[in-house]
Parts: structure tokens; sequence; C-alpha cells
């Protein structure tokens, strides 16, 4: 089913019926790295069918969609029964797509952005940040990470991205260098890998996209650093999920014998 995205955003007010939670996988074929990802055959599979067939498995998502911008991409979901909406090809951000896809279900009060190249993501997670959003009418957004081990390799990595955590559950801070710094011994302190799983309410998103990229994002070129500085409340799960993405055709291989190897 490919559904029509109306013009302009359809508000959801204090009024608005029971929540109605969407989740939304984007998915480009656009890649530096990997062109058409979302189409390369895992197990006999596309890769984008994978992640949706580990979503329907979910119990807290009302709906889903698949998000895109290529007609190769939607004739692959529409073949395998999912649901999509078309969106621009010059959205600067997967969030910004998001947004747009949404439009599709103006009934849907909280979205989930799950990542279409994570295809051993588990549904659990996903069931969890839906229901952390329902659970806390003040939260803007809620997003999973995992603990590492500080001597990890993956600290210094600028590529994985890591989360500072309050007390409370929520985000501090978004970096790619290591942090916390280590000045001083702490018993107990642990270094979060950020894993890049969202979920929002419809009223956030809808006004996230309005913002201007903020200077802390252009600097380490991350998004959620947009959401902080501008004062949004983000809840972090902690989860044991290591699911492994998708980024290159090397990945994708490896991927295969996992499957092949019956891990799940």
């Amino acid at each position: 089913m490919v559904l029509t995205i109306s013009q302009p955003f359809a508000c959801v007010n204090d009024s608005s019926p029971p929540p109605h939670i969407l989740g939304i996988l984007p998915a480009r074929w656009a890649s530096t790295r990997f062109p058409g990802k979302p189409l390369h055959l895992i197990a006999g599979k596309p890769l984008i069918q994978h992640v949706w067939d580990r979503c329907a498995a979910c119990t807290k998502l009302d709906d889903l969609l698949v998000a895109t911008d290529d007609e190769r991409i939607r004739d692959a979901v529409l073949a395998f029964g999912g649901k999509v909406a078309i969106t621009s090809p010059d959205h600067p951000t997967g969030t910004d797509r998001l947004a747009e896809a949404v439009r599709a279900v103006p009934h849907a009060t909280h979205l989930v952005n799950i990542q279409g190249d994570e295809p051993l993501i588990d549904p659990a997670l996903i069931d969890e940040l839906a229901a952390a959003m329902l659970a806390d009418p003040a939260l803007d957004m809620a997003t999973a990470a995992n603990p590492i081990d500080p001597a990890d390799p993956a600290v210094q990595d600028p590529n994985v991205v890591k989360v500072v955590i309050a007390l409370n559950g929520r985000a501090l801070y978004f970096s790619r260098s290591p942090v916390p710094y280590f000045r001083n011994p702490v018993a107990g302190l642990r270094v979060f890998r950020h894993k890049g799983i969202y979920a929002y309410t419809r009223r956030f998103l809808e006004q996230f996209v309005t913002w201007p990229p903020s200077p802390l994002e252009r600097a380490e070129s991350l998004e959620q650093l947009r959401a902080l500085e501008n004062g949004a409340s983000i809840h972090v799960i902690i989860t044991t999920d290591t699911s492994p993405g998708v980024d290159t055709p090397e990945q994708a291989q490896h991927l295969e014998r996992l499957l092949a190897s019956g891990i799940s």
C-alpha cells in the first residue's frame, strides 16, 4: 500500500484520540559506501524486508511504514506486503524524511524511527521505547544505548557515538569524542555507546524540523544535539541489544553468515 502524504502537517492537540504509535523505516537508495543497500539480498530477502519482519513482531506499534524517495524500494516493499510513503529526494537528514512521511498517517501521535539497515534489531527494544514515550508525557524523545568497557577501542572511535546520561535517565550530551573523560577513577561510572533508534512525540518532531541546525550539531554532525540545545528531554534506555547495522557489502556478507549459523 502506498500512502498519500497530505499538506500541511496534521496537528495533534490535547483533544486528540488515544495514542497511535507509528514505526517508520527511512530507506534511501543513494549511499556512498553501499548504493541500493535496502534491496541487497541477504538470505534470499531484501535487507529492508528483514527489518520490516522484525518490526512486525512488535506489540506496541499500531502501524508500520517505509519512507523512501525511490521507486525501486517502493516496489520491493509493496511486493512483500508492506506500506510505503514516497518522500522528497531532497531531505538533508533522515529526520526530515520521517517528518514528511508521518503526514501520511494523520492520526499518529508518536513515532519510532527504526534504522532500515539493522535486520537483527530486537522487537522488545522497539516496544520498550514506545512504552517509555507513553508512560511519561514530559518526554520529547527516547533513544537507546549500550554500556561498553572504557578500555574498548570503540570509545576512541569518532564513528562510534557516545552518550552521557543523567541519574534520571535523561541524555546530557552526545559526542564522537570519548566521554566522559576519566581524569579521576570513579567506581561504577560507565561509558555508553549510542544506538541510533529514536522515538518522538509527533508534536516534537514537527517542531524539531523547523529549527535550524544548531552549533553543536554542526560541530559534531549529530542531529540529536539540536534537540538538546533547544531544551528537549531525551530519555535513554540502557539495552543489551547490540544488533549490527549494515553499512558495507562486507558487513552484509557477515550478517548472512550470522543468519546461516542460526543467530537471529
